[in-house]
């Protein structure tokens, strides 16, 4: 008796089992941010795609194929050659993600890898057309436009492969070693025509103030010899009497100087020998 009851409670068993085995077969996850398409081993990849959630499929005839459909980051470096036939390196850094109703669509023609087959080349062929329209000094002073362009075109050739950018920058940009040593030496010729301009200016200030100190001294002199003939010798003996009371005041100051009356003389007490 216990046998049966134990034979009962095993073949129980192994249905549970066996039943749990087929529902959990049935049963899929899709998680936050993703999306599943559906495919039949009959009827191929089905339209309909799945949302978020647990949803039930027919075990062993379809498959979920799970997308991430949150934004991606990704880098594309691209060497490309500019309107004046410059060597540019740039990188554009796109944030891209699936539409969810061109699942079925996009796993059909291209495959759950469309990243790596789409990016790079159109990313590569949009670059090359803007940049071309541009010389050198035009993708340094005009990078808005030129980013901006590259927005606008590459967003407009995404789209017909079903996917959205939802940013696009320039994160890198540099030019061949031989343009950027031009660019260095002209920097350089600039800085020295700068200091050249510097010192003619200079020389130039230094030559209008010689020449207005030159007019000055003439005039001055053009002035004294209008005096002394208005007034003949008087000025320049002016000038003496000021220059002795000057001197004179000069030495009265000074404890080196004895004045001693006309006529008279001192005897100096030397010491004897």
């Amino acid at each position: 008796m216990a046998g049966k009851v134990l034979e009962t409670i095993g073949k129980f068993g192994l249905g549970l089992a066996i039943a749990g085995g087929i529902v959990n077969s049935a049963l899929y996850n899709v998680d936050a941010g993703h999306r599943a398409v559906i495919f039949d081993r009959f009827r191929g990849v089905q339209d309909l795609v799945s949302g978020e959630g647990t949803h039930f499929l027919i075990p062993w005839v379809q498959r979920p194929i799970i997308f991430d459909c949150r934004s991606q980051p990704r880098n594309v470096p691209v060497v490309t050659g500019s309107k004046d036939l410059q060597n540019v390196n740039i990188t554009l850094r796109i944030l891209f993600r699936p539409v969810t109703d061109q699942l079925p669509r996009i796993y059909t023609t291209i495959g759950e890898d469309y990243d790596e087959r789409v990016l790079p080349s159109i990313t590569t062929e949009i670059l090359k057309s803007v940049v071309a329209r541009f010389d050198a000094g035009e993708l340094i002073t005009q990078r808005e436009l030129v980013s901006r362009q590259v927005s606008e075109d590459l967003t407009e050739r995404a789209a017909t492969f079903g996917l959205i950018l939802d940013d696009v920058s320039l994160t890198h940009l540099t030019f061949g070693k031989e343009f950027t040593e031009a660019v260095e030496l002209k920097q350089v010729a600039q800085q020295e025509a700068e200091r050249a301009r510097f010192i003619v200016e200079k020389a130039e200030q230094q030559k209008k103030a010689a020449v207005i100190a030159a007019e000055g001294d003439s005039k001055a002199a053009e002035l004294i010899a209008d005096s002394l003939s208005q007034v003949g010798d008087g000025l320049i003996e002016l000038r003496k009497l000021e220059a002795a009371e000057d001197i004179a005041f000069q030495l009265a100051r000074s404890r080196n100087v004895t004045y001693l009356p006309s006529g008279q003389s001192t005897l100096l007490q030397l010491p004897p020998h």
